[in-house]
């Protein structure tokens, strides 16, 4: 593939054919996963009136679903893709803790690195979904349940133990931090250096992105969001300011790749060199729910790098199945078999 010369933006090229190849390898590596796990919890209920007491609706409770949220819908995503995936991760000895280690067995996912500490409750996001009788449910309410405690010292000595040992048969490690102390740069920084082979190592960081700087880290996958708290600033349709804090970023860590979820905006991609692609959304561009979007790019761009992918074609890869996530209510994943649909239907569209 020929590269764009220094100091250019350019538009997306690469081979279809190439992309597809490359997802039906998925099903061959194995991919560590770091990261903080965390319960998506959905109760749904049905409109009876409005309350006496307050204005407030008052719900029929109809069912509740408990699914893999944070650092677990990213090892999720890497199962249903076809990965072999190793979670080294926390959870509470609580019913939400029971419910992801059930999950996950059910899944026939090793969940012996996922270990469970008393009196630690499992991060739990529960949302509230409220609907007529055949209409689609709306969120009115979250609640969201976060131990402040840090972990025990002996807890982090096992996950070290954990990660050094996985990461011995590896293709790849994937890091999701999302605040709640599994994943720290230290501990990454001292698993990186004790490699044996190269492999990829990727980044998706709710806070403190920069803090995993000269961690071993070789790829970040941030949202927008997350790069403006970075920087201070507010993107938006700048497109001078979103060069600006990307190549920041991407020189501070001494990143290989940046990629910078957009929503709408699709992607931008930042690479060594000064090299900016921008990346058109996949699909429609009226996301149905984005909860759990990040978790599935960091998971397909992880698994295309371990197969060899250039930066630019896992980007693209990681666009098309958070375009297609996207479309799916509630925590969701894409399947294997979805994400080579979509590339086919591409490849398709392309030669007719």
């Amino acid at each position: 593939m020929k590269r764009p010369p220094a100091n250019k933006t350019v538009s997306p090229s690469v081979d279809l054919r190439d992309l597809a190849e490359c997802v039906e390898k998925f099903p061959g590596k194995t991919v560590v996963l770091l990261g903080d796990f965390v319960a998506d919890e959905f109760r749904f209920g049905d409109i009876s009136r409005v309350s006496r007491e307050a204005p407030v609706l008052i719900l029929k409770h109809r069912e509740t679903q408990v699914v893999p949220g944070g650092g677990a819908n990213a090892a999720n995503n890497l199962s249903t893709l076809g990965a072999n995936v190793f979670p080294i991760a926390v959870v509470g000895d609580d019913a939400a803790g029971d419910a992801l280690l059930q999950y996950f067995r059910q899944q026939r996912v090793n969940t012996s690195g996922i270990f469970r500490v008393k009196g630690r409750p499992t991060p739990t996001k529960t949302r509230f979904l409220a609907g007529w009788a055949h209409t689609v449910a709306q969120q009115v309410l979250r609640f969201d349940y976060e131990s402040q405690a840090p972990l025990p010292e002996v807890i982090h000595r096992k996950i070290q133990q954990k990660l050094a040992v996985n990461l011995r048969r590896a293709d790849a490690l994937a890091v999701s931090d999302y605040g709640f102390g599994v994943a720290t740069p230290e501990l990454v920084r001292q698993a990186t250096g004790k490699l044996r082979k190269p492999v990829p190592v990727t980044l998706d960081a709710r806070y403190k992105l920069h803090s995993y700087a000269k961690s071993g880290i070789l790829s970040a996958t941030p949202n927008e969001a997350e790069l403006e708290d970075e920087h201070h600033t507010r993107i938006g349709s700048d497109a001078d300011e979103l060069a600006r804090a990307g190549r920041a970023t991407l020189s501070s860590m001494k990143l290989q790749a940046l990629l910078v979820t957009r929503g709408r905006h699709g992607a931008a991609l930042f690479e060594a060199g000064d090299r900016l692609t921008h990346i058109p959304v996949h699909g429609s561009d009226q996301a149905v729910d984005v909860t759990g979007a990040g978790d599935t790019v960091l998971a397909a761009y992880t698994l295309a790098l371990a197969c060899g992918a250039s930066p630019l074609e896992a980007a693209q890869i990681a666009n098309i199945a958070g375009g297609l996530v996207v479309m799916k209510r509630g925590t969701a994943t894409v399947s294997r078999q979805e994400l080579l649909d979509a590339i086919r239907s591409e490849m398709s569209g392309a030669s007719s």
